[in-house]
């Protein structure tokens, strides 16, 4: 592959360049991983700082119907907008549906969006493994706005925050209480709670989940990392694309206040470091697959599992295979 002819293609704002370069960051193969952080290093300082939006919620709270909506919004105001959709992948066969696109119908049509639906692959925190390099991919490509579109698993999923500038919960009309609000995990991470589904019948309810939540958020510790007001709590309606253009203005304006008060640039520099202690933890974990350790590690599992050793002993022996086979390389 021609590594210097991609990232020209890129930074030309091609689409299918940009879509191949995400297929080469998410591939696990040696030489693939060689080539994308080669493109990756090639690109870097390059095109433009994005808005990367985080936006979780459990499944069947309207996620791809409010990026929709939200995405052609942000298009119409004549923003490009790339939509990162993770989907889960079977614990079975591995698979993966990847059918936000066509949930996404007239978005994926729009010449000023691109979405790209991808497999969790089993990584933990509602996102792949490969997200950020892809958000990183997008910015060169010189998008506005990255929406990363979580797989929707529940409180854990907080993975996202670690690459997003802003992080957006959506929750359904009728999802709890207050109390329910105040359980830390993700409700700590969110920057904006948005109860979507705020039209027709469900509008009471929404409004009152909303009061339960913005309730909530009061009694969380104050963020050194939020102006005045924020975290807060909003209704919007994805079907009617009633407050999206609100939503999208406090979104402006935190924003704008954490660049204003440095919090922006120290926030993406944590991040950083959190991904590159995260790239050495995924490399050690790859050498348990390699070699006597992997044969080791399948012996002494099914030692245990017959019971003739302890977890606690197995484990530091193939500890200590490990650093014997790191001596000798």
């Amino acid at each position: 592959m021609d590594i210097a002819d991609l990232r020209d293609r890129i930074l030309k704002q091609d689409r299918r360049a940009l879509a191949r370069a995400i297929t080469l960051v998410e591939s696990g193969r040696a030489d693939h991983r060689a080539q994308a952080a080669e493109l990756l290093e090639a690109l870097r300082g390059h095109g433009q700082e994005a808005i990367r939006i985080g936006l979780s919620g459990t499944p069947g709270v309207g996620k791809s119907t409010f990026i929709e909506s939200f995405g052609m919004m942000l298009t119409a105001q004549g923003l490009r907008v790339a939509v990162l959709a993770v989907d889960p992948s079977s614990a079975r066969s591995g698979g993966s549906i990847l059918g936000d696109k066509t949930r996404m119908e007239q978005l994926s049509r729009d010449p000023n969006a691109f979405i790209r639906p991808s497999p969790s692959r089993s990584h933990l925190g509602g996102v792949a493994r490969r997200t950020r390099e892809a958000i990183a991919l997008c910015e060169a490509a010189g998008f506005d706005v990255v929406l990363i579109e979580t797989v929707g698993v529940g409180q854990s999923e907080t993975v996202v925050s670690e690459m997003s500038d802003l992080f957006l919960l959506l929750l359904a009309p009728g999802g709890g209480d207050e109390l329910q609000g105040v359980k830390r995990g993700i409700m700590e991470m969110a920057d904006i709670i948005l109860v979507n589904k705020a039209d027709g019948d469900l509008l009471p309810a929404a409004k009152r989940t909303c009061a339960d939540y913005a309730g909530a958020l009061r009694l969380l510790r104050k963020r050194p990392q939020d102006p005045e007001g924020f975290p807060k709590a909003m209704t919007v309606s994805a079907l009617r694309e009633d407050g999206l253009n609100t939503a999208w203005e406090e979104m402006c304006k935190l924003a704008d206040w954490r660049r204003e008060t440095g919090h922006w640039e120290a926030r993406r520099a944590a991040q950083a470091e959190y991904w590159f202690f995260e790239e050495v933890r995924q490399a050690l974990l790859a050498r348990l697959e390699r070699g006597p350790v992997k044969a080791a590690l399948r012996e002494y599992g099914a030692q245990v599992a017959r019971g003739e050793i302890t977890p606690a002993l197995a484990a530091d022996a193939v500890l200590k295979l490990l650093g014997e086979d790191e001596g000798k390389t």
